[in-house]
């Protein structure tokens, strides 16, 4: 069973099932036999199947626009896919939007899955151009001068459903990059630079 299993994360499993079918369709003396090895491989194969595919939900909470995509299919990220969530996480105070790091997507779809949420991931800031950031920094110590969202590599969010406090506690055990907490806003960030919390 545990050979089967890795098996299935270093194989296409859809160009598996594909060759499997093919040799069933081919002759009837062994279609029962290859049928039946497909039923026992289905519950095995589903874990390998749904990683194949990844995929996000985002709602703007400053413009009200919602994104469900497919980011990433067998481990390619998805150009089309890619240029939406640079959209949807732009500075939406000057409307100037910048490529969001690939691997924050990925942190923030593993922290999902730690969470056991896959619900709509509420955005409170992604990327910023630097006018915004300097008028944020006028209005707030919090804001920093190089702060990790002018490099599209910093997204600030809460996740309804999950309590921020857990969400915030799930991403610090994970150790891919910072995670900041504030709680009177309700929201986290996560970033893909250096370990660290605040």
């Amino acid at each position: 069973m545990t050979v089967v299993k890795a098996m299935f994360r270093d194989y296409d499993v859809m160009q598996f099932v594909k060759i499997i079918l093919l040799k069933a369709a081919s002759g009837e003396r062994n279609k029962s036999l290859i049928l039946s090895f497909l039923l026992f491989l289905v519950p095995l194969a589903a874990p390998a199947i749904a990683q194949s595919e990844r995929s996000l939900s985002f709602y703007n909470t400053h413009t009200g626009e919602r994104l469900s995509v497919i980011y990433r299919r067998h481990g390619n990220y998805i150009p089309e896919s890619l240029e939406k969530i640079n959209t949807i996480l732009r500075d939406h105070r000057s409307g100037d939007i910048h490529p969001i790091d690939p691997k924050l997507m990925d942190y923030l779809y593993d922290l999902q899955t730690q969470v056991g949420n896959y619900g709509d991931v509420h955005i409170i800031s992604g990327y910023r151009c630097p006018g915004t950031n300097r008028k944020l920094r006028r209005n707030s110590k919090e804001v920093a001068k190089g702060s990790m969202h002018l490099q599209g590599k910093a997204l600030d969010f809460r996740l309804p459903g999950t309590d921020t406090a857990r969400l915030r506690d799930a991403a610090r055990k994970m150790k891919r990059g910072g995670v900041g907490y504030y709680k009177k806003s309700d929201f986290i960030q996560i970033d893909t630079g250096r370990v660290r919390n605040w």
